[in-house]
Protein backbone atom coordinates (compact mmCIF):
# COMPACT_ATOMS: atom_id res chain seq x y z
CA UNK A 1 0.00 0.00 0.00
CA UNK A 2 1.55 3.42 -0.95
CA UNK A 3 3.07 5.57 1.72
CA UNK A 4 3.19 8.87 0.34
CA UNK A 5 0.20 11.43 0.62
CA UNK A 6 -1.63 11.89 -2.75
CA UNK A 7 -1.02 15.23 -4.63
CA UNK A 8 -5.04 15.72 -5.88
CA UNK A 9 -8.12 15.21 -3.77
CA UNK A 10 -11.17 15.35 -5.18
CA UNK A 11 -13.01 18.55 -6.70
CA UNK A 12 -16.22 17.15 -4.39
CA UNK A 13 -15.26 14.96 -1.71
CA UNK A 14 -18.99 14.41 -0.72
CA UNK A 15 -19.67 10.09 -0.44
CA UNK A 16 -22.10 10.21 1.96
CA UNK A 17 -24.99 7.67 1.54
CA UNK A 18 -27.55 10.22 1.92
CA UNK A 19 -28.27 12.87 1.91
CA UNK A 20 -25.73 12.59 -0.85
CA UNK A 21 -23.53 14.69 -3.27
CA UNK A 22 -25.55 17.17 -5.25
CA UNK A 23 -25.57 17.37 -8.87
CA UNK A 24 -22.62 18.06 -10.92
CA UNK A 25 -22.63 22.83 -11.11
CA UNK A 26 -25.48 22.78 -8.83
CA UNK A 27 -26.08 26.04 -6.77
CA UNK A 28 -28.10 27.82 -4.61
CA UNK A 29 -28.83 30.20 -7.60
CA UNK A 30 -30.41 27.45 -9.19
CA UNK A 31 -33.26 28.07 -6.46
CA UNK A 32 -33.96 31.04 -7.75
CA UNK A 33 -37.63 30.27 -8.86
CA UNK A 34 -38.83 28.63 -5.57
CA UNK A 35 -42.27 29.44 -4.86
CA UNK A 36 -40.99 30.69 -1.15
CA UNK A 37 -43.11 31.88 1.56
CA UNK A 38 -46.37 31.16 -0.73
CA UNK A 39 -48.85 28.00 -0.01
CA UNK A 40 -48.44 25.07 -1.28
CA UNK A 41 -52.08 24.71 -1.95
CA UNK A 42 -52.04 28.16 -4.08
CA UNK A 43 -51.60 27.65 -7.31
CA UNK A 44 -47.65 28.52 -7.68
CA UNK A 45 -47.12 25.72 -5.13
CA UNK A 46 -50.06 22.96 -6.55
CA UNK A 47 -48.17 24.04 -9.82
CA UNK A 48 -44.60 23.29 -8.80
CA UNK A 49 -45.72 19.89 -6.83
CA UNK A 50 -47.58 18.62 -9.95
CA UNK A 51 -44.30 19.39 -11.97
CA UNK A 52 -42.49 17.41 -9.56
CA UNK A 53 -44.72 14.19 -10.02
CA UNK A 54 -44.42 14.87 -13.77
CA UNK A 55 -41.08 14.45 -14.20
CA UNK A 56 -40.26 11.70 -12.09
CA UNK A 57 -42.71 9.58 -13.84
CA UNK A 58 -41.23 10.89 -17.13
CA UNK A 59 -37.63 10.41 -15.97
CA UNK A 60 -38.28 6.90 -13.63
CA UNK A 61 -40.44 5.98 -16.80
CA UNK A 62 -43.32 4.64 -14.56
CA UNK A 63 -46.38 3.45 -16.62
CA UNK A 64 -48.84 5.86 -16.92
CA UNK A 65 -51.47 4.38 -15.11
CA UNK A 66 -49.44 4.22 -11.80
CA UNK A 67 -50.08 6.81 -8.97
CA UNK A 68 -47.08 9.24 -7.75
CA UNK A 69 -47.51 10.82 -4.35
CA UNK A 70 -44.90 13.00 -2.50
CA UNK A 71 -44.93 12.02 1.00
CA UNK A 72 -43.74 13.26 4.88
CA UNK A 73 -40.68 11.81 6.07
CA UNK A 74 -38.41 11.11 3.16
CA UNK A 75 -38.38 7.33 2.24
CA UNK A 76 -39.30 5.99 5.70
CA UNK A 77 -42.45 8.01 5.49
CA UNK A 78 -43.23 6.14 2.58
CA UNK A 79 -42.39 2.82 3.07
CA UNK A 80 -44.34 2.71 6.78
CA UNK A 81 -47.14 4.79 4.69
CA UNK A 82 -47.60 2.07 2.08
CA UNK A 83 -46.72 -0.84 5.43
CA UNK A 84 -49.25 0.77 7.43
CA UNK A 85 -52.36 1.27 4.73
CA UNK A 86 -51.81 -1.72 2.76
CA UNK A 87 -51.22 -4.96 4.75
CA UNK A 88 -53.47 -6.90 6.52
CA UNK A 89 -55.74 -8.41 4.06
CA UNK A 90 -53.51 -11.46 3.74
CA UNK A 91 -50.42 -12.88 4.89
CA UNK A 92 -47.08 -11.34 4.38
CA UNK A 93 -43.28 -12.47 4.01
CA UNK A 94 -40.73 -9.93 4.39
CA UNK A 95 -37.07 -10.19 3.10
CA UNK A 96 -34.54 -8.62 5.36
CA UNK A 97 -30.94 -8.81 4.69
CA UNK A 98 -29.64 -5.37 6.01
CA UNK A 99 -30.77 -2.79 8.31
CA UNK A 100 -33.46 -1.05 7.01
CA UNK A 101 -35.24 -4.01 5.00
CA UNK A 102 -34.96 -5.46 8.95
CA UNK A 103 -36.75 -2.32 10.33
CA UNK A 104 -39.02 -3.30 7.84
CA UNK A 105 -39.65 -6.99 9.38
CA UNK A 106 -40.08 -5.41 13.02
CA UNK A 107 -43.12 -3.40 11.47
CA UNK A 108 -44.76 -6.11 10.07
CA UNK A 109 -44.05 -8.39 13.22
CA UNK A 110 -43.71 -6.43 15.89
CA UNK A 111 -45.70 -3.03 15.51
CA UNK A 112 -48.62 -3.96 12.93
CA UNK A 113 -48.59 -7.64 14.40
CA UNK A 114 -49.21 -9.18 11.26
CA UNK A 115 -50.27 -12.87 12.48
CA UNK A 116 -49.15 -15.25 9.35
CA UNK A 117 -45.31 -13.36 8.78
CA UNK A 118 -42.83 -14.83 7.69
CA UNK A 119 -39.17 -13.32 7.57
CA UNK A 120 -36.70 -14.49 5.23
CA UNK A 121 -33.31 -13.49 6.10
CA UNK A 122 -29.69 -12.74 4.94
CA UNK A 123 -26.58 -12.01 6.60
CA UNK A 124 -24.48 -8.58 5.48
CA UNK A 125 -23.21 -9.69 2.44
CA UNK A 126 -26.13 -11.64 0.49
CA UNK A 127 -29.60 -12.08 -0.41
CA UNK A 128 -32.19 -14.53 0.82
CA UNK A 129 -33.14 -17.22 -1.17
CA UNK A 130 -35.81 -15.48 -3.66
CA UNK A 131 -37.12 -18.98 -4.18
CA UNK A 132 -38.52 -19.79 -0.94
CA UNK A 133 -40.60 -16.27 -1.54
CA UNK A 134 -44.30 -17.23 -1.72
CA UNK A 135 -46.33 -14.28 -3.81
CA UNK A 136 -49.55 -15.89 -2.76
CA UNK A 137 -48.65 -13.52 0.13
CA UNK A 138 -47.89 -9.83 0.11
CA UNK A 139 -44.03 -9.19 0.02
CA UNK A 140 -41.84 -6.39 1.20
CA UNK A 141 -38.45 -5.78 0.14
CA UNK A 142 -35.50 -3.91 -1.00
CA UNK A 143 -34.38 -3.01 -4.07
CA UNK A 144 -30.99 -1.95 -3.13
CA UNK A 145 -29.97 -2.60 0.63
CA UNK A 146 -28.37 0.62 1.12
CA UNK A 147 -26.64 -0.49 4.07
CA UNK A 148 -24.82 -3.43 2.96
CA UNK A 149 -24.44 -2.66 -0.53
CA UNK A 150 -26.30 -5.62 -1.76
CA UNK A 151 -29.09 -5.63 -4.51
CA UNK A 152 -31.51 -7.65 -6.26
CA UNK A 153 -29.83 -8.05 -9.73
CA UNK A 154 -33.33 -7.74 -11.51
CA UNK A 155 -37.21 -8.49 -11.20
CA UNK A 156 -36.95 -11.70 -12.52
CA UNK A 157 -37.83 -13.54 -9.10
CA UNK A 158 -41.55 -11.80 -9.25
CA UNK A 159 -44.08 -13.57 -11.07
CA UNK A 160 -46.32 -11.05 -13.41
CA UNK A 161 -49.75 -13.14 -12.30
CA UNK A 162 -48.85 -12.97 -8.41
CA UNK A 163 -51.57 -12.90 -6.12
CA UNK A 164 -49.96 -10.83 -3.57
CA UNK A 165 -49.03 -7.55 -3.52
CA UNK A 166 -45.02 -6.65 -3.89
CA UNK A 167 -43.78 -3.73 -1.49
CA UNK A 168 -40.71 -2.42 -2.90
CA UNK A 169 -38.55 0.49 -1.21
CA UNK A 170 -36.00 0.85 -3.86
CA UNK A 171 -34.58 4.66 -2.29
CA UNK A 172 -30.87 4.00 -2.98
CA UNK A 173 -31.91 2.25 -6.66
CA UNK A 174 -34.42 4.82 -7.95
CA UNK A 175 -32.76 6.67 -11.07
CA UNK A 176 -29.50 4.21 -10.61
CA UNK A 177 -30.75 0.97 -11.19
CA UNK A 178 -33.48 -0.04 -13.54
CA UNK A 179 -36.80 -0.73 -11.47
CA UNK A 180 -39.16 -3.55 -13.09
CA UNK A 181 -42.60 -1.47 -12.23
CA UNK A 182 -44.61 -4.16 -13.93
CA UNK A 183 -43.39 -6.48 -11.32
CA UNK A 184 -43.92 -3.45 -8.23
CA UNK A 185 -47.14 -2.33 -6.63
CA UNK A 186 -45.91 -0.10 -4.14
CA UNK A 187 -42.38 1.35 -4.64
CA UNK A 188 -40.56 4.26 -2.67
CA UNK A 189 -37.33 6.30 -2.89
CA UNK A 190 -36.50 9.74 -1.32
CA UNK A 191 -35.23 12.72 -2.74
CA UNK A 192 -31.66 12.75 -0.88
CA UNK A 193 -30.00 9.47 -2.80
CA UNK A 194 -29.23 9.13 -6.36
CA UNK A 195 -30.53 12.51 -7.33
CA UNK A 196 -28.54 14.67 -4.46
CA UNK A 197 -31.91 16.14 -3.31
CA UNK A 198 -32.85 17.40 0.57
CA UNK A 199 -33.82 15.34 2.72
CA UNK A 200 -37.16 14.74 4.57
CA UNK A 201 -39.57 14.04 1.66
CA UNK A 202 -40.40 10.82 0.19
CA UNK A 203 -41.87 9.39 -2.93
CA UNK A 204 -44.77 6.69 -2.82
CA UNK A 205 -45.13 4.96 -6.21
CA UNK A 206 -48.90 2.92 -6.66
CA UNK A 207 -49.38 0.12 -9.24
CA UNK A 208 -53.60 0.22 -9.91
CA UNK A 209 -53.72 -3.46 -8.15
CA UNK A 210 -52.06 -1.50 -5.04
CA UNK A 211 -55.12 1.08 -5.27
CA UNK A 212 -57.62 -2.19 -5.96
CA UNK A 213 -56.17 -2.96 -2.41
CA UNK A 214 -56.53 0.56 -0.51
CA UNK A 215 -60.13 0.72 -1.82
CA UNK A 216 -61.17 -2.60 -0.29
CA UNK A 217 -59.60 -3.06 2.56
CA UNK A 218 -59.57 -1.28 5.97
CA UNK A 219 -56.74 -1.72 7.95
CA UNK A 220 -57.38 -2.99 11.64
CA UNK A 221 -55.13 -0.88 13.57
CA UNK A 222 -55.67 3.34 13.38
CA UNK A 223 -53.97 5.40 10.62
CA UNK A 224 -52.48 8.30 11.71
CA UNK A 225 -53.47 11.26 9.53
CA UNK A 226 -49.99 11.66 7.81
CA UNK A 227 -50.48 8.09 6.36
CA UNK A 228 -54.38 8.16 5.07
CA UNK A 229 -54.70 7.79 1.50
CA UNK A 230 -58.01 7.37 1.10
CA UNK A 231 -61.29 9.35 1.42
CA UNK A 232 -64.60 7.89 1.76
CA UNK A 233 -63.15 4.10 1.08
CA UNK A 234 -61.80 5.72 -2.50
CA UNK A 235 -58.41 6.78 -3.52
CA UNK A 236 -57.54 10.86 -2.42
CA UNK A 237 -56.58 11.30 -5.78
CA UNK A 238 -55.58 14.82 -4.90
CA UNK A 239 -52.39 13.52 -3.15
CA UNK A 240 -51.45 11.97 -6.73
CA UNK A 241 -51.78 15.36 -8.35
CA UNK A 242 -49.58 17.53 -5.63
CA UNK A 243 -51.97 18.15 -2.69
CA UNK A 244 -49.58 16.84 -0.22
CA UNK A 245 -51.09 15.32 3.07
CA UNK A 246 -48.72 17.84 5.25
CA UNK A 247 -46.75 21.07 4.12
CA UNK A 248 -43.38 20.04 2.24
CA UNK A 249 -40.53 22.71 1.77
CA UNK A 250 -41.37 24.40 -1.51
CA UNK A 251 -37.59 24.92 -1.10
CA UNK A 252 -36.75 21.62 -1.40
CA UNK A 253 -39.28 21.02 -4.22
CA UNK A 254 -37.61 23.42 -6.32
CA UNK A 255 -34.49 21.47 -5.53
CA UNK A 256 -35.74 18.31 -6.57
CA UNK A 257 -36.47 20.00 -9.57
CA UNK A 258 -34.19 21.49 -10.17
CA UNK A 259 -32.02 17.57 -9.89
CA UNK A 260 -34.87 16.36 -12.20
CA UNK A 261 -34.10 18.69 -15.04
CA UNK A 262 -30.52 18.26 -14.99
CA UNK A 263 -31.37 14.73 -15.17
CA UNK A 264 -33.08 15.06 -18.47
CA UNK A 265 -30.73 17.12 -19.73
CA UNK A 266 -27.66 14.79 -19.67
CA UNK A 267 -30.33 12.07 -21.10
CA UNK A 268 -32.60 11.22 -18.58
CA UNK A 269 -32.64 7.54 -16.69
CA UNK A 270 -29.85 5.53 -19.03
CA UNK A 271 -27.11 8.51 -18.45
CA UNK A 272 -28.03 8.85 -14.82
CA UNK A 273 -27.69 4.68 -14.60
CA UNK A 274 -24.48 5.08 -16.65
CA UNK A 275 -23.07 7.39 -14.43
CA UNK A 276 -23.34 4.93 -11.80
CA UNK A 277 -22.51 1.87 -13.60
CA UNK A 278 -18.94 4.05 -14.28
CA UNK A 279 -18.29 5.10 -10.56
CA UNK A 280 -19.28 1.69 -9.09
CA UNK A 281 -16.65 0.56 -12.17
CA UNK A 282 -14.18 2.41 -10.67
CA UNK A 283 -13.99 1.24 -6.98
CA UNK A 284 -14.55 -1.83 -8.98
CA UNK A 285 -11.02 -1.58 -10.65
CA UNK A 286 -9.41 -0.40 -7.56
CA UNK A 287 -10.54 -3.49 -5.36
CA UNK A 288 -8.50 -5.79 -7.85
CA UNK A 289 -5.18 -3.96 -7.33
CA UNK A 290 -5.77 -3.77 -3.62
CA UNK A 291 -5.03 -6.75 -1.32
CA UNK A 292 -6.79 -4.70 1.80
CA UNK A 293 -10.70 -4.48 0.47
CA UNK A 294 -13.10 -6.71 -0.84
CA UNK A 295 -17.25 -6.16 -1.83
CA UNK A 296 -19.44 -6.97 1.24
CA UNK A 297 -21.80 -8.32 -1.66
CA UNK A 298 -20.52 -11.56 -2.08
CA UNK A 299 -21.88 -12.39 -5.69
CA UNK A 300 -21.08 -9.57 -8.39
CA UNK A 301 -24.61 -10.08 -9.90
CA UNK A 302 -26.02 -8.31 -6.59
CA UNK A 303 -23.52 -5.76 -5.91
CA UNK A 304 -25.01 -2.59 -5.68
CA UNK A 305 -23.79 0.35 -7.84
CA UNK A 306 -24.82 2.99 -5.55
CA UNK A 307 -23.97 2.31 -1.82
CA UNK A 308 -20.74 0.06 -2.60
CA UNK A 309 -19.98 -0.86 0.84
CA UNK A 310 -16.42 -2.71 1.18
CA UNK A 311 -15.21 -5.26 3.90
CA UNK A 312 -11.51 -5.67 4.96
CA UNK A 313 -9.80 -8.45 2.98
CA UNK A 314 -6.19 -8.49 4.20
CA UNK A 315 -5.77 -11.29 6.13
CA UNK A 316 -4.08 -9.51 9.23
CA UNK A 317 -7.04 -7.40 9.45
CA UNK A 318 -9.57 -9.35 8.59
CA UNK A 319 -8.98 -11.66 11.74
CA UNK A 320 -8.97 -8.97 14.58
CA UNK A 321 -11.88 -8.57 16.66
CA UNK A 322 -14.59 -6.53 15.63
CA UNK A 323 -13.85 -3.72 17.55
CA UNK A 324 -10.31 -3.57 16.22
CA UNK A 325 -11.61 -3.33 12.35
CA UNK A 326 -14.37 -1.12 13.20
CA UNK A 327 -11.45 1.46 14.78
CA UNK A 328 -9.56 0.73 11.79
CA UNK A 329 -11.97 1.60 9.70
CA UNK A 330 -12.38 4.83 11.81
CA UNK A 331 -9.23 5.75 11.60
CA UNK A 332 -9.16 5.74 7.79
CA UNK A 333 -12.30 7.92 7.22
CA UNK A 334 -10.88 10.41 9.85
CA UNK A 335 -7.28 10.38 8.15
CA UNK A 336 -9.13 10.95 4.57
CA UNK A 337 -11.64 13.54 6.23
CA UNK A 338 -9.19 15.76 7.79
CA UNK A 339 -7.41 16.12 4.89
CA UNK A 340 -10.39 17.32 2.98
CA UNK A 341 -10.13 14.42 0.38
CA UNK A 342 -13.32 12.49 1.17
CA UNK A 343 -16.32 12.72 3.95
CA UNK A 344 -18.66 10.46 5.23
CA UNK A 345 -17.58 6.87 3.64
CA UNK A 346 -17.91 4.75 6.95
CA UNK A 347 -19.94 1.34 6.77
CA UNK A 348 -23.00 1.79 8.89
CA UNK A 349 -22.91 1.19 12.10
CA UNK A 350 -24.80 -1.88 12.25
CA UNK A 351 -23.04 -3.28 9.21
CA UNK A 352 -19.71 -5.38 9.60
CA UNK A 353 -16.72 -2.57 9.76
CA UNK A 354 -15.06 -1.53 6.59
CA UNK A 355 -16.20 1.48 4.48
CA UNK A 356 -19.13 2.63 2.43
CA UNK A 357 -18.67 4.40 -1.09
CA UNK A 358 -21.67 6.52 -2.48
CA UNK A 359 -20.89 6.00 -6.23
CA UNK A 360 -24.44 7.67 -7.19
CA UNK A 361 -25.42 9.77 -10.36
CA UNK A 362 -24.65 13.09 -8.93
CA UNK A 363 -20.82 11.70 -7.70
CA UNK A 364 -18.05 11.54 -10.49
CA UNK A 365 -15.96 8.77 -11.65
CA UNK A 366 -12.45 10.44 -11.23
CA UNK A 367 -13.30 11.75 -7.80
CA UNK A 368 -14.38 7.93 -6.79
CA UNK A 369 -10.60 7.29 -7.77
CA UNK A 370 -8.98 10.45 -6.16
CA UNK A 371 -10.84 8.81 -2.94
CA UNK A 372 -9.19 5.13 -3.46
CA UNK A 373 -5.79 6.65 -3.71
CA UNK A 374 -6.17 8.65 -0.17
CA UNK A 375 -7.64 5.32 1.12
CA UNK A 376 -4.82 2.91 0.16
CA UNK A 377 -3.00 6.32 2.11
CA UNK A 378 -4.67 6.35 4.99
CA UNK A 379 -4.86 2.16 5.05
CA UNK A 380 -1.07 2.46 4.82
CA UNK A 381 -0.95 4.72 7.86
CA UNK A 382 -3.34 3.10 10.01
CA UNK A 383 -1.92 -0.35 9.79
CA UNK A 384 1.64 0.28 9.32
CA UNK A 385 2.39 -0.84 13.21
CA UNK A 386 0.65 -4.92 11.73
CA UNK A 387 3.24 -5.50 9.37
Amino acid sequence: MPSQKPSSIPSNPRFSSGPCAKRPGWSLENLAGAALGRSHRAKVGKDRLARAIDLTREILRVPADYRIAITPASDTGAVEMALWSLLGARAVDVLAWESFSSDWATDVVKQLKIADARVLGAPYGELPDLSQIDFGRDVVFAWNGTTSGVRVPNADFIPADRDGLTICDATSAAFAQWLDFPKLDVTTFSWQKVLGGEAAHGVLILSPRAVERLESHVPAWPLPKIFRLTKGGKLNEAIFRGETINTPSMLCVEDYLDALNWAGSIGGLGALIARADKNAATVAAWIETTPAFAFLAREPATRSNTSVCLRFDDPAVAALPLESRAAIAKSIVSLVEREGAGYDFAGYRDAPPGLRIWCGATVEASDVALLTQWIDWAYAQTTSDLT
